[in-house]
């Protein structure tokens, strides 16, 4: 899949191993370990079906609020939230990533 970041913070996470950002950089050391993991299980996918293979992810669609975001387990507490489109191809996905959500916060 080709991955874009929409949260600058996200990308320094996966490229860096840490940020500046407010919202993620009191993240331990393990989650981030486990970001970067998650996000090259997505950018090794070739489209989205191949995500539900890895049962460690529980990749689910959104309900309710979240309707039409997609989200992947990051451990059992950190989910990583991400929006996927089909590119001109209509194989290959595009995938959005957006936020690393607390699970029931």
């Amino acid at each position: 899949m080709n991955i874009e970041f929409e949260n600058k913070a996200l990308e320094e996470l996966y490229t860096q191993g840490s940020t500046k950002a407010n919202e993620y950089r009191r993240l331990s050391k393990d989650i981030i370990k486990r970001y970067v993991k998650v996000v090259n299980y997505i950018r090794s996918a070739r489209r989205i079906e191949d995500l539900f293979l890895i049962k460690s992810l529980h990749y689910e669609k959104k309900k309710g609020d979240l309707k039409g975001v997609e989200a992947v387990w990051i451990n059992d507490q950190y989910r990583l939230l991400f929006h996927s489109s089909p590119d001109s191809t209509g194989i290959t996905v595009n995938a959005l990533l957006f936020e690393i959500s607390k699970h029931y916060e």
